[in-house]
């Protein structure tokens, strides 16, 4: 299959490009930026060796509705979508926080909670919960953004303004478009029979001073789903929650041995797991947006990718 692991384009205007762990962002004449999603897996804030087919369509795809259906509560910077794999949308200064919210005690709290420990980000954890409980009210747990693939490190409100990172002005804008997302992403998750579990959203500034969404929103990559059905029968007996999230891919790194730490070694990918991660995304793709996936082509995906967004530049 032609996946797409890196990007080295040289559209016009070109002025720098950033790489993160699955997307590749060019910078058009500091005005505009091409995001590319490319095929690359990331786990444990470690790039996985061998790519998924699709999954940079189906990130683009989920993000680009979720940033259609949210746009009437919180600004986002997206302009267009020329390509399966592409978004295009205007130049912005990130935040340096991942705003994380949290509904469920799941993933990282769970670990953490299991710990022993109470207070995550300098926000109390009720007693007496077990993993996947519902918290009462969602609870923001900030992270660091973390450059050149380093581990984005868990902070608490407290110290992102002591520290600097954001003014307290912008951060009250930040936690409030954290909540309003989360609420609506919670509504639409429900209306497809899911629970929106977990999430992250980032933000930046516009060139004009503007703070809006930007990145990815409501993916598998950013979020954790469960399926509403059956999901208080599975917590009364204590059983595992049926998951729609890239959990599925941490968990069988977990039990072979992985967990981004030093010295430890990526298990191999085949050809089997390889495809059945794929299929797994797609039908991630088909429960959060409701609709039939539908593959690009990708006879020559790089050639394809490079035609459309020039052609949307040159108008």
């Amino acid at each position: 299959m032609n996946t797409i692991n890196e990007t080295n384009f040289q559209f016009p205007n070109l002025k720098s490009v950033y790489k993160g762990k699955v997307r590749e962002v060019y910078n058009i004449n500091d005005e505009l930026l091409v995001m590319i999603a490319t095929d690359r897996l990331s786990a444990f804030d470690v790039i996985l060796p061998k790519q998924i087919p699709f999954k940079g369509q189906i990130l683009n795809q989920i993000a680009t509705k979720m940033m259609d259906e949210t746009v009437d509560i919180v600004p986002n910077w997206l302009i267009a979508t020329p390509d399966e794999n592409v978004a295009i949308g205007h130049l912005c200064k990130p935040f340096k926080v991942e705003m994380v919210i949290r509904g469920y005690l799941s993933g990282h709290a769970a670990r953490e909670y299991k710990l022993g420990k109470r207070v995550l980000c300098g926000v109390e954890m009720p007693e007496g919960l077990k993993e996947n409980d519902k918290f009462p009210i969602p609870m923001i747990t900030p992270s660091t953004k973390a450059d050149n693939g380093d581990h984005d490190e868990d902070i608490s409100r407290e110290d992102i303004l002591t520290k600097g990172i954001v003014s307290e002005e912008d951060y009250l804008v930040l936690e409030d478009y954290t909540r309003k997302l989360f609420q609506r992403g919670t509504e639409i998750a429900a209306k497809r029979g899911l629970i929106l579990v977990d999430t992250k959203y980032e933000f930046g500034k516009t060139n004009d001073g503007k703070i809006v969404l930007i990145d990815e929103i409501h993916t598998p990559d950013s979020s954790r789903y469960f399926y509403a059905d059956g999901y208080q029968e599975r917590q009364n007996n204590n059983e595992a929650q049926k998951q729609l999230s890239k959990e599925f891919v941490r968990q069988w790194l977990i039990e072979n041995g992985f967990q981004g730490k030093e010295g430890q070694q990526i298990p191999e990918m085949n050809d089997e797991k390889i495809t059945e991660i794929s299929n797994r995304y797609i039908e991630l793709f088909e429960q959060i947006t409701g609709e039939k996936f539908v593959k690009a082509t990708t006879d020559d995906v790089l050639a394809r990718i490079e035609k459309n967004v020039m052609d949307f530049l040159s108008k």
